[in-house]
């Protein structure tokens, strides 16, 4: 087999939740399939969208992330127009973007794959603003409810649905008025998310099964404390093929959301400001190498 890669830079966080061996890993699989490949240490936000900037700038034929799914996204941020691959080394406590493409957790397989495969998936981005994100933007949770970083690595994955427990106590009520793709939706919630993929990470758990990460369009769904909210979405979380699990849900390319008052919004984890925000689908935004 001819040398699929002559320039692979791997951009490492090494804050990310695993504890393992990633230089001898990396270097023991890349080594035995022959293709050079030179590393970037992320030390603080933004360096990671820099690095890949630069590596695609300077010739690298593929990119590679080594982290949580911040890290990806930091990266494939850096990546989008570049027209350079990205590959998905998972080192984070959830990892979704990896359960979404079906990219082993286990970090040798993850080399494996990236050193072996031939098939690149385009997937979609969404821009906020100014800033793109992978997975999904929510509103309504204040900067001090938000899973901190001891939490994940006491917990795990069980320390995203223990934050939202805690955010149902101190609950930010507010009216949204959204324009999704030139349609006016308003509507009282607590929580509100626009999706890009599905999974939650962690463990073999979706928002939505019929979440398609490369069909071009975003999902929006409110969540509020009544009857018909809690239920709609018990619905799309198991996957139920009723009516009511469509209930405060819509999809589109365009949405402008405003709140009453003003929500704090995140995008994958990260601080984004307050609303008004307009997101916009980016589709086939970047190439994945997956299985």
């Amino acid at each position: 087999m001819s040398q699929m890669y002559q320039n692979v830079v791997i951009i490492v966080n090494p804050a990310s939740g695993k504890q393992e061996p990633i230089l001898n890993i990396i270097n023991d699989v890349f080594h035995q399939h022959d293709i050079p490949w030179s590393i970037r240490i992320t030390h603080q936000f933004g360096d990671a969208s820099r690095f890949a900037r630069e590596a695609a700038a300077s010739g690298a034929d593929l990119v590679v992330g080594y982290g949580g799914d911040g890290t990806q996204m930091e990266v494939a941020n850096g990546l989008i127009g570049s027209g350079v691959p990205l590959g998905i080394l998972p080192g984070g406590t959830g990892n979704a973007m990896a359960f979404e493409l079906n990219i082993p957790r286990d970090l040798r397989q993850a080399a494996e794959l990236i050193c072996t495969s031939q098939k690149k998936r385009p997937v979609d981005l969404a821009r906020a603003n100014d800033k793109y994100f992978m997975l999904r933007l929510y509103s309504g949770v204040e900067e001090e409810q938000k899973t901190s970083r001891e939490m994940k690595d006491k917990y795990g994955v069980l320390a995203y649905p223990m934050s939202v427990v805690g955010m149902l106590r101190d609950l930010n009520h507010a009216h949204y008025r959204m324009t999704i793709d030139g349609e006016l939706v308003e509507e009282n919630g607590v929580v509100c998310f626009v999706v890009n993929a599905g999974s939650l990470g962690g463990v073999a758990l979706s928002f939505d099964a019929q979440i398609d990460v490369s069909d071009g369009l975003l999902d929006v769904f409110m969540i509020n404390t009544d009857l018909s909210s809690l239920q709609a979405a018990t619905g799309r979380f198991l996957n139920l093929s009723t009516e009511r699990a469509r209930w405060h849900y819509w999809r589109g390319r365009e949405i402008v959301m405003e709140a009453d008052p003003p929500q704090t919004i995140w995008l994958d984890g990260e601080l984004l400001g307050p609303t008004p925000v307009t997101v916009t689908a980016v589709p086939a935004a970047i190439q994945v190498i997956v299985p």
